[in-house]
C-alpha cells in the first residue's frame, strides 16, 4: 500500500513538473507580479477569424483614438512643448495605416502574446516582437518626427530610452528586451530596482503565470480567453489615496510644485498624508472590491463581452433577490430603442441609509476622503423626501422610441413612442398628476383599461396626440400616431426576474440617428463658438474684453470633433444592433452586451 501511494505521488509530481516545464519562462504574464493592482492579457493566441474581427473593431476606433491623443498632445503644448512633439510623432505612425500595418512596420508579433499590467500604479506593455530591426526602424522614424534622439540610458547591460515629462512628474520609458518590446510610465527618476523590474531584470517573487489568477477568473466568469482584464481595487485604491505608490507620489509632488510656486504653500506640507488613509481607502474599497472583464464571442458577425463587478455581501444580497415588477424589464425590446432601469424606491431608501448610517457612525478622517462625510451626510434627507408619494412607490423607467427624426426647425427631435412608469400605485400617481395638472382631472381611468387620449393642449405642447393608461404596477405614455394601440401590450410585458437591474435595445439605424443627432448640435455649438470668437476678437466701445477664446483652436477642436464623429459612424453603419443586459447576482453585478454585425 504504501508502495502504490508512493508511485502515485511521484507520477502527479512528474506530471506537474512536466506542465511547469510547458510554461513559457518568458512570456509576458511571467513578469507580471501576481499582486499587480490591474492587468489586461490574453492567455492563448488569437486564431486568425478571431484576431481579423478584433482588429477590425480597433481599425474602426483608430481614428477617434487618434483625434482624442492629438487633442491632448495640443493641452499638453504649453506647459510641455517636447511631449507634445514626442504625441504628435507617435500619432503620426498610425497616419494611413491600419493597426496590423502598423504593427508588421514596428515589428510587433500581432500572433503572439501580450500584457498591460501594473507594478504598483505604473503601468507596464510588454508584447511581442516578430521583427526586432522593424522596432528600431518604427522608433528611429519616431525620433525623427519628434526632431531630436531619446535620452538612452543603461542599467546594467539592458539599455532603454526614456522621455521625461516634467510637468507631471512622470518619464516614459521604451525598451527592446529580448523578443519583447517594453513600455512603461513611471516616476521621473524612477529607483533602479523600479526600473529593473519593469525591464524584467528582476523577476516577481511570484508571477501572474504561476499564480493563474487570470486563467481561474476567466473559467470562473465564461471570459474566452482572448482578451482577459482584472482591476483589484483592495490593491490599487489604497496605493493612490495613502500617496505609498511611487507613481503617484512623484505625479503629487510635481503638482505641489506648481502649487508651491502660485501660493506659496511648501512642498512638504501639501504632501503630508494621514496614517489614516490606507485603512479608509481599503475599507472602501472592501464594498466594490475587484472589476474584470472579457470577450464570451468574438467572431466577424458578433462581439459580446461581459463585465463583473464584485459588491460587498451587503450589497448583492439587498438586491440579488430583488425582482422589480417593471414592464419590459423582463425581456429584450425589439423596437430600435428599448432601455429599462430598475428603480425601486423603497429598497434602495432602506440601501442607502444604512450606508449612511455607517459613514455617520465612522466618518473619514483621510484628507483626500472626509468630503465623503458630507455627501452621505446628505444622502440621509434625500432618502426620507424620497419616502414621499410618488417617488416612494417608483419601481422603474422604460422609454421606447419607434422613430427619431431632426426637427425642421434645429429644435428638439421629434420622436414618437412609449414611456412607461414603474410604480406599486398608478392610480395614486394619476390621482397626483390630476392635482397638479387641472387638464387631466377629465380623463377617466382604471388599470387594464383602454388607454385615454390626453388633452389637446398638452398633446399641443408634444406637437403630436398623446396617450395615457394604467396597469397592475405602471403608468403609461403613448406618444405619436398610433401608439395608442400598442400600450396595452407594453404594459403587460414581463416583469424583472430576481436580481435584473436594467435592459437595452438598440438598433444599428437607431445608433446612426444618434451619432447624426448629436454630431449637427456639436457642429451648431462650434458655430456659435466660432462666431463668438470673431466677435471677441472686436474692440468694445467700453475697452472691456470681449473674451479670450481662440478662433483656431475652436476650429481645431471642431476638426476633431468631425473625426470622432466620422470615426462612430464608420462603426455604427456596421452595427444590426446592441443589446445590453445588468443584473445582481450573488457575488456582484454583472454587465453584458451583445453587439451582432452586418
Amino acid at each position: 500500500m504504501r508502495s502504490t501511494t508512493r508511485f502515485i505521488a511521484l507520477s502527479l509530481a512528474g506530471f506537474a513538473l512536466a506542465a511547469c516545464g510547458h510554461k513559457d519562462k518568458d512570456a509576458p504574464l511571467a513578469f507580471a507580479p501576481a499582486d499587480t493592482p490591474y492587468v489586461v492579457a490574453n492567455l492563448d493566441v488569437l486564431d486568425d477569424d478571431t484576431r481579423k474581427a478584433l482588429l477590425t473593431q480597433a481599425d474602426m476606433q483608430l481614428p477617434s483614438q487618434l483625434a482624442q491623443l492629438n487633442a491632448a498632445a495640443d493641452q499638453m503644448a504649453k506647459k510641455d512643448p517636447d511631449g507634445a512633439r514626442l504625441m504628435h510623432a507617435l500619432a503620426a505612425e498610425f497616419n494611413g495605416k491600419t493597426i496590423e500595418t502598423f504593427a508588421q512596420n514596428a515589428g510587433l508579433d500581432l500572433k503572439g502574446y501580450s500584457a498591460l499590467y501594473g507594478i504598483g500604479l505604473s503601468p507596464v506593455l510588454r508584447i511581442g516582437l516578430s521583427d526586432p530591426k522593424a522596432f528600431d526602424g518604427f522608433v528611429g522614424r519616431l525620433e525623427t518626427a519628434y526632431g531630436k534622439k531619446l535620452d538612452v540610458v543603461s542599467i546594467g547591460t539592458q539599455s532603454y530610452r526614456k522621455y521625461t515629462f516634467a510637468a507631471s512628474g512622470t518619464e516614459a520609458i521604451l525598451a527592446m528586451v529580448g523578443k519583447q518590446a517594453v513600455l512603461a510610465l513611471l516616476p521621473a527618476d524612477a529607483a533602479p530596482a523600479l526600473l529593473r523590474q519593469t525591464l524584467g531584470l528582476d523577476r516577481p517573487e511570484k508571477s501572474l503565470q504561476d499564480d493563474g489568477r487570470l486563467v481561474t477568473l476567466a473559467k470562473a466568469k465564461g471570459y474566452q480567453n482572448w482578451v482577459v482584464g482584472d482591476l483589484d481595487l483592495t490593491r490599487a485604491l489604497p496605493l493612490a489615496i495613502s500617496g505609498s505608490d511611487p507613481l503617484f507620489a512623484s505625479i503629487i509632488k510635481a503638482h505641489a510644485a506648481v502649487e508651491s510656486a502660485k501660493t506659496g504653500e511648501p512642498v512638504a506640507n501639501q504632501l503630508q498624508t494621514s496614517p489614516s488613509c490606507a485603512p479608509e481607502a481599503t475599507r472602501i474599497a472592501a464594498r466594490v472590491p475587484t472589476i474584470s472583464f472579457g470577450y464570451t464571442q468574438l467572431d466577424t458577425g458578433h462581439q459580446s463581452v461581459r463585465f463583473d463587478i464584485a459588491l460587498a455581501d451587503d450589497i448583492s444580497k439587498a438586491f440579488s433577490d430583488l425582482k422589480v415588477d417593471l414592464p419590459g424589464l423582463g425581456s429584450a425590446g425589439t423596437a430600435p430603442f428599448d432601455v429599462s432601469i430598475a428603480l425601486p424606491v423603497a429598497q434602495l431608501r432602506t440601501f442607502w441609509s444604512a450606508q449612511a448610517d455607517a459613514v455617520a457612525a465612522k466618518p473619514f478622517t483621510c484628507p483626500a476622503l472626509t468630503d465623503l462625510n458630507d455627501g452621505f451626510a446628505k444622502i440621509g434627507p434625500a432618502m426620507q423626501k424620497a419616502a414621499i408619494p410618488p417617488f416612494g412607490d417608483m419601481l422603474g423607467l422604460r422609454i421606447v422610441l419607434d422613430t427619431l427624426a431632426p426637427a425642421k426647425d434645429g429644435g428638439m427631435p421629434v420622436f414618437t413612442g412609449r414611456i412607461v412608469l414603474g410604480t406599486n400605485n398608478p392610480t395614486g400617481l394619476l390621482a397626483m398628476s390630476q392635482m397638479m395638472v387641472p387638464a387631466l382631472a377629465q380623463l377617466k381611468l382604471t388599470p387594464n383599461g383602454p388607454p385615454a387620449a390626453l388633452p389637446k393642449d398638452m398633446a399641443g405642447m408634444l406637437g403630436q396626440p398623446a396617450w395615457i393608461a394604467l396597469g397592475d404596477k405602471a403608468v403609461a405614455i403613448g406618444i405619436g400616431a398610433g401608439e395608442d394601440a400598442q400600450l396595452a401590450d407594453t404594459l403587460k410585458a414581463p416583469t424583472g426576474d430576481a436580481g435584473r437591474t436594467g435592459r437595452m435595445h438598440l438598433t444599428g439605424a437607431m445608433y446612426m440617428t444618434w451619432l447624426q443627432l448629436m454630431e449637427a448640435k456639436t457642429d451648431s455649438l462650434s458655430a456659435t463658438a466660432t462666431a463668438l470668437a470673431k466677435n471677441n476678437d472686436e474692440p468694445s466701445l467700453d475697452g472691456a474684453d470681449n473674451g479670450s477664446d481662440d478662433p483656431a483652436q475652436i476650429a481645431a477642436d471642431a476638426a476633431r470633433s468631425k473625426a470622432q464623429f466620422a470615426a462612430m459612424k464608420a462603426q455604427a453603419a456596421r452595427v444590426d444592433s446592441i443589446d445590453a443586459q445588468t443584473h445582481v447576482e450573488a457575488d456582484g453585478m454583472v454587465i453584458t452586451s451583445q453587439t451582432t454585425l452586418k
